[in-house]
């Protein structure tokens, strides 16, 4: 990530039309592949790395032996006439998602190009200008794959939609500073005020991703702070409270919004063949998220819950 020069072509995981939560109105949301953080509660993990990865779902599975027939490497077997695959031996090709019509093989992301995202973004203008919608960059982390965000962004204020972007803010600012001054809206998560548990849980510790907000800040674009509350790991009152001191420090801030653990992200991690560190935990009762409500309110901005 060394350059904002536009790149007419990126490699995304999905593009979610119709979309009511990532920002106002009704969205097209765009999700990109790749992200600088790897949490270990990821609900989109197939969202991390930055190469194409194969998915499995043994449950879709028909036994055909399509995918035993295409695969180069032998990592797709029959024994004793039941499907076997051996992960070990995968080199991500993707032959194997092309000939299996159950979906038992779903490549995780695909290459495309910008025309073919605003094909997909402008069928929806309509929508987005009756509930005061537009388009959401979102991942993965957006600037992971920065000249192809150019690109995007440009494509769509040429065709006067809103353009916000969701982030988690560890970039280098400078690189990223011409994009972010193109967006009507930015949506950032701080997740730990603590920088050695952000290390613990992210991967890096949290001194740039604070530098870069209070920058962010001093652009005058509207943000959205999020906080995903993690049974465990940012759940504790004394870390949304510390994280509402930096909220309190924000002069453009829309509101902060507290998001429930979601733990959609197991079935990814069992098709991607990674360990879910999360596996067995459970949303926040009611009662838990409204004392970390009342906890983040003390912080005097907006909080909402999602």
């Amino acid at each position: 990530m060394n350059s904002a020069e536009m790149t007419t072509e990126g490699w995304i995981t999905e593009i979610q039309r119709f979309s009511l939560n990532d920002g106002p109105g009704i969205r097209t949301s765009v999700f990109f592949k790749g992200c600088s953080l790897n949490c270990a509660w990821c609900h989109n993990p197939e969202t991390i790395r930055p190469q194409a990865e194969l998915m499995v779902y043994p449950a879709r599975c028909i036994g055909c032996g399509h995918c035993v027939e295409v695969c180069p490497t032998g990592a797709h077997f029959k024994q004793n006439g039941t499907p076997g695959f051996d992960r070990s031996k995968c080199v991500n090709c993707g032959k194997c998602a092309e000939v299996c019509f159950p979906g038992a093989m779903v490549m995780s992301a695909k290459k495309v190009t910008v025309p073919q995202v605003m094909a997909e973004i402008v069928q929806d203008r309509a929508y987005y200008r009756d509930s005061g919608g537009g388009v959401t960059l979102s991942g993965g982390e957006v600037f992971c794959q920065i000249g192809f965000a150019h690109a995007l962004i440009s494509a769509c204020r040429e065709e006067k939609l809103h353009i916000a972007a969701e982030t988690n803010l560890h970039w280098d600012f400078d690189t990223v500073r011409p994009l972010l001054t193109k967006l009507d809206l930015v949506m950032f998560d701080l997740k730990l005020a603590d920088p050695e548990a952000h290390r613990r849980w992210t991967g890096v510790d949290n001194a740039r991703i604070l530098s870069n907000l209070q920058r962010l800040d001093s652009l005058g674009i509207p943000l959205i702070g999020r906080t995903p509350l993690i049974p465990g790991a940012t759940d504790t009152e004394e870390n949304i409270r510390a994280i509402a001191t930096e909220m309190r420090k924000l002069k453009n801030l829309v509101r902060w919004e507290l998001l429930n653990f979601n733990p959609l992200g197991g079935s990814k991690f069992e098709a991607l063949g990674l360990p879910d560190p999360f596996a067995s935990v459970q949303p926040l009762n009611r009662e838990r998220m409204s004392e970390l409500i009342r906890a983040a309110e003390s912080g005097g901005v907006k909080v909402i819950a999602g």
